[in-house]
């Protein structure tokens, strides 16, 4: 039990000192790439408010944004804040980022799982019918599909698919997480799950087909091993043996696949909230740069900087589960 605890508290420390360092590099990048763009927030503010102002009005929200102080302190200022726990307050939004992000990181995170869980699925299933059928007309065909949609940009798919599903077919609606009128609090789960499945399908389509491709390689070089070739002097049949020998040998490097495209689902999230009009973090995000609304563009930054670095670090646990050489690799 000690030494279980005591390698659970390793993978803890290490993790946590990289993402802790990552989150200072990303936020130092984030802040100098904000500085230097040509947009000017108050301007863009002040365009928000709809209402013209003085400039002496101006030059207070100036002087209490800071804009105007060097930019190693206005870092420093709002790092020390941020250690705070004060992310500051969107200018487009008009409420504290950390509200804005508890808010929109469930919408978020609910279509990135679903996503994320029918990219695993599918990617696993057709890379294991690959490479049963190697070479045969089911490889050749669900190969050419993965080619295809893995070239295909993710805003002109969402698109089609609402022209196809929603526009024509009139299967689902054209977006937003639940009918118009309705409070959200009113919006019950069923409701909810309807107006997610096609953005959700349409974001595991960005992964599934990487997955699905490096499983179907995978399982070539497992049945093409000399165990695998004993088995089957043995007799056992096809499935038999992938049941057997195939899934265990590929599930780690799906696995791996699996968690690496949390960076991948969540800039594509950004696109299919967009094409869907899904209240997410991504639509904010979005927002955020078109407005130039600085506070809340860093905190989504930093926030899906944490998200990624603490999936990665979930991928690390989960090996030593899977495979049992990544847990004598670490002692």
């Amino acid at each position: 039990m000690k030494e279980i605890v005591w390698r659970l508290g390793r993978i803890f420390l290490t993790n946590g000192i990289k993402i802790i360092t990552l989150l200072l590099a990303v936020s130092l990048i984030s802040f100098i790439l904000v500085s230097a763009s040509p947009t000017d927030p108050v301007r863009q503010y002040i365009l928000g408010l709809g209402t013209a102002i003085s400039p002496e009005q101006q030059a207070e929200i100036e002087a209490y944004w800071g804009v105007n102080e060097p930019p190693v302190e206005r870092y420093l200022s709002w790092l020390g804040e941020l250690m705070r726990g004060n992310m500051g307050e969107s200018a487009l939004y008009r409420r504290p980022v950390s509200d804005i992000i508890g808010e929109r990181f469930m919408n978020s995170f609910a279509l990135m799982l679903c996503a994320w869980v029918l990219a695993g699925l599918n990617g696993l299933i057709l890379g294991c019918i690959m490479g049963m059928y190697q070479d045969k007309w089911p490889d050749k065909l669900i190969k050419k599909t993965c080619y295809l949609l893995s070239s295909v940009p993710m805003f002109w798919l969402g698109m089609l698919f609402l022209l196809v599903f929603s526009v024509t077919l009139r299967w689902f609606p054209i977006g937003f997480s639940g009918p118009i009128g309705v409070l959200s609090e009113d919006v019950t789960v069923r409701q909810k799950l309807y107006y997610l499945i096609l953005p959700a399908f349409t974001l595991s389509v960005m992964s599934f087909s990487n997955i699905a491709l490096h499983t179907r390689q995978k399982l070539i070089d497992v049945l093409n091993s000399e165990y695998v070739l004993f088995a089957r002097a043995r007799g056992e049949g096809r499935w038999t043996i992938l049941r057997r020998h195939g899934l265990r040998n590929i599930l780690l490097p799906a696995l791996t696949l699996q968690f690496a495209s949390f960076a991948e689902l969540f800039s594509g999230a950004v696109l299919a909230e967009t094409v869907f009009s899904y209240p997410g973090l991504g639509s904010a995000a979005a927002a955020a740069g078109l407005n130039a609304d600085v506070p809340l563009l860093l905190g989504v930054t930093l926030f899906s900087t944490l998200f990624v670095c603490v999936g990665n670090m979930i991928a690390d646990l989960l090996y030593g589960i899977v495979d049992p050489r990544m847990r004598e690799a670490v002692k």
